[in-house]
């Protein structure tokens, strides 16, 4: 039988008690502050509402030592937001820990996918 035709991979999650400190979702978020300077704009980015980015950066925010993202409140300038030192050093080795994991994990996911049922 010929391999399945989907993607297969994986999903990396730092938990810590019952959150999730980083996961895939809350790292694009984080690029995507790091991109716009504005959670609302990276949330409009992934195609959540602000409340829901708001809620992820705050979990983020609690789960670290010191925050992950630093916003202003908005006003005349208009506020935003940002990665923090911190923020950008774990947005960092959380990218390069999914792609450690993927690259440990080829041969048993190439492995996994012949054994799929065609979809």
């Amino acid at each position: 039988m010929k391999p399945a035709n989907v993607a297969l991979g994986l999903r990396l999650r730092v938990v810590l008690e019952r959150d999730i400190a980083i996961g895939p979702g809350k790292a694009d978020l984080l690029e995507g502050i790091a991109a716009t300077g504005s959670i609302a704009a990276a949330a409009e980015r992934l195609g959540m509402s602000y409340k829901r980015a708001w809620l992820l950066v705050d979990t983020m925010n609690r789960c670290f030592r010191t925050p992950l993202v630093a916003a202003a409140k908005g006003g005349q300038s208009g506020g935003g937001a940002g990665l923090t030192p911190l923020g950008e050093e774990v947005l960092g080795r959380y990218r390069q820990m999914e792609r450690r994991a993927t690259k440990a994990a080829a041969g048993d996911l190439a492995a996994l996918k012949r054994r799929l049922r065609r979809c």
